[in-house]
């Protein structure tokens, strides 16, 4: 099983939520985390804001990887969000995203947090991964496509 099916819980998994902008994305991942994992949903929310302010954590084909530090976790913490209208993300080939890889990881994460982009970076460049994302239902069925992976 790869790094991320082991990390993401179908808690973390978020079906066709209803989002107009990243700061509406960013908030509602704040809330998320606030009421599942008792992080402070400010905190959380304006870290993947700054991050993104620095460039674009969009890949390109629909898909967008935000991640931020958050002091308060000892691990890495992923969400899935797949978003019911896709969203602009700055993405390189101008399309708007409708998959989110959410990487909210602790101040000292480095050598393992380069590994699960890079991972999630594989994943998700991969046409049919995505196909069966995006005609997943619920986030029992998302967790076992992110378990099953290539």
């Amino acid at each position: 099983m790869n790094i991320i099916a082991r990390l993401l819980q179908s808690e973390d998994i978020l079906v066709d939520l209803k989002v107009a902008s990243k700061a509406e994305l960013f908030d509602a991942v704040g809330r998320h985390m606030e009421r599942v994992h008792g992080l402070h949903r400010e905190w959380v929310s304006q870290s993947l804001s700054r991050r993104e302010k620095v460039g674009s954590t969009a890949l390109g084909q629909g898909v967008a990887i935000p991640h931020a530090r958050v002091a308060e976790l000892n691990r890495i913490q992923p969400a899935y969000v797949r978003i019911k209208s896709p969203i602009a993300f700055d993405a390189p080939d101008g399309a708007p995203v409708s998959d989110v890889l959410v990487l909210l990881v602790p101040k000292a994460a480095n050598e393992e947090h380069l590994r699960i982009l890079a991972e999630a970076t594989r994943l998700f460049s991969d046409h049919d991964f995505r196909q069966r994302l995006r005609q997943g239902g619920s986030a029992a069925e998302l967790k076992r496509i992110f378990e099953a992976g290539l």
